[in-house]
């Protein structure tokens, strides 16, 4: 069983960390300061973050955790609630400027294309569930890729917020929703 201080001490340290992202940025994310922040002490702080990337890493999966909704068994208002969320959390502050960054240095830094696949594998995982819910109900083609389905449901978000750096208005997460069950309605028959 798992320590109810441990727990306290872990959710502090990330909420200390989740907060100095939003304010300083990545730089402003020491163990230091997540130490001063949060009253969790730097030994403690190092045995289970021994540097600050995995310090980074465990805020941002504790953040998109916290966004996952609950699918209901029901494909559309399914992807509609999860796309929505993560529609919600391209724009707070803290996603927007650590995705930014991660993507960055993945290219030239192994931690942070670590932590990419991390997050990656994190952000998907209960689209992935959904879409592989919706095959096995034949709400969804048997044969529907479900990496295809994550890109083509995730990439017009991502591009939108990320790449051409503007807003995602209120109706796009159904409209995206619905163009990709209409593209694959086809399939089932």
């Amino acid at each position: 069983m798992v320590d109810p201080r441990a727990l306290r001490s872990r959710a502090a340290a990330l909420a200390a960390a989740r907060d100095l992202l939003i304010e300083q940025g990545w730089p402003g994310v020491t163990h230091v300061a997540v130490a001063e922040r949060s009253g969790i002490g730097r030994t403690t702080l190092y045995r289970h973050w021994p540097d600050t990337p995995a310090l980074i890493r465990d805020t941002l999966e504790h953040h998109i955790a916290v966004a996952h909704t609950a699918p209901t068994g029901a494909v559309r208002a399914d992807l509609i609630a999860e796309l929505g969320a993560s529609r919600a959390m391209l724009h707070e502050p803290v996603s927007d400027r650590a995705l930014r960054l991660v993507i960055e240095r993945a290219a030239v830094d192994a931690a942070f294309a670590e932590m990419k696949d991390a997050l990656y594998r994190a952000g998907t995982q209960v689209l992935r569930d959904i879409v592989d819910a919706g095959k096995q109900r034949g709400e969804l083609p048997a044969l529907l890729d479900t990496d295809l389905a994550v890109d083509q449901l995730f990439g017009p978000l991502f591009f939108r917020r990320l790449v051409a750096n503007r807003p995602i208005p209120d109706g796009y997460v159904p409209e995206v929703v619905d163009a990709f069950l209409r593209a694959h309605e086809k399939e089932k028959r």
